[in-house]
This record gives C-alpha cells, sequence and structure tokens, in this order.
C-alpha cells in the first residue's frame, strides 16, 4: 500500500542530533495516523508516496522540529507554589496552579529546569527546541486507517504527539 493520506504507518526510527548522540530509538515498530497531527510535517512530507520498506535520512532543522529556543518562556516562579518534592526535571501541562507569572502560554508544558529554595526555574519549549536533528526512519507496515482513526485525526486517543517528545524520557511519539 502507498502511503497517502489517511492512512496509517508503522515506523521505527533512530533519532540524533547533529553530532550523532543519540535522543530516541523506536526499535519496535509504532503505528503513527498519516495526515494528521501524529508526525512532524517534514517527516509526513518524506513518507509521502512511499511503501513498507521505505528507509529514509531526514534532516530536520529547529523549524522543522520542535522550533527555535525562545529565552522568554523562562522564568522563576516562588518555590511555595510546587509540592515538597518538586525536582529538576518534573513537567508541568500548563502554569501550576498559584503560579503568578500569568503572561506565559496557558496551553505550554513547563519543565522545571532548576530548584533553589526560594525560587523554582520553568521552562516552556520544547525539550528538543533549538537542536537540529538527523532521523533515521523505516517504514515496517502501512494500512488503511479506520473511521474511528479518521475522525480523530490520530491512531491513538491520548492527545500525545510527536510534538510531546521528551529526551528525559526519551520518546518522540
Amino acid at each position: 500500500m502507498v502511503i497517502t493520506a489517511p492512512c496509517v504507518v508503522a515506523l521505527t526510527w533512530r533519532l540524533e542530533d547533529t553530532l550523532g548522540n543519540l535522543i530516541d530509538e523506536l526499535e519496535q515498530p509504532l503505528e503513527f495516523f498519516f495526515g494528521g497531527d501524529d508526525l512532524l510535517a517534514k517527516v509526513e512530507e518524506t513518507l509521502a508516496n512511499q511503501e513498507a520498506g521505505f528507509r529514509a535520512w531526514v534532516q530536520l532543522e529547529p523549524e522543522h522540529a520542535f522550533g527555535d529556543y525562545d529565552a522568554r518562556l523562562v522564568f522563576f516562579e516562588d518555590r511555595s507554589v510546587f509540592p515538597g518534592d518538586v525536582d529538576v526535571g518534573m513537567r508541568f501541562d500548563g502554569l501550576p496552579e498559584g503560579c503568578k507569572a500569568l503572561d506565559m502560554p496557558l496551553d505550554a508544558t513547563y519543565t522545571v529546569t532548576e530548584v533553589y529554595p526560594t525560587h523554582v526555574v520553568l521552562d516552556g519549549n520544547h525539550p528538543l527546541a533549538g537542536i537540529a536533528l538527523r532521523l533515521d526512519v523505516v517504514v515496517r507496515d502501512v494500512r488503511s486507517a479506520t473511521l474511528e482513526e479518521i475522525a480523530r485525526g490520530s491512531v491513538t486517543e491520548s492527545d500525545l504527539t510527536v510534538l510531546d517528545a521528551m529526551p528525559s524520557s526519551p520518546r518522540l511519539h
């Protein structure tokens, strides 16, 4: 079957930075909805009109992956806003309750990057923002999307997409 929207592709991959450092490796095939939000546009562009067995190296500049790093999305928040066990690497969907930085985007995911006795540093950038990436991707299978998948625009019912990657728990998907 040829990859055209809407369909489902099963992929494996190896994701590296431009120095060859491993960021994520998907060894067992995982399904993604092609023609929705499950994959980055540049990856979809590369896979379009291909078939199972296709392999490609995709260069992803920040503008084609997770965007440029935006220093305006880094801010301090009072330590009292956080639970006692707050630690570097913890993530919050949206601003934590009681947060005073109301000028920050409400729909971002914030990562704790530093913890001090009086304050905590939060970063609303994607963990891979500003990084050029190299993706070695292999199409393992292609199938028709179900009506439910087409309606959702995704293979899964979760809101997790490729845009939610976290190197700290290596997932690009």
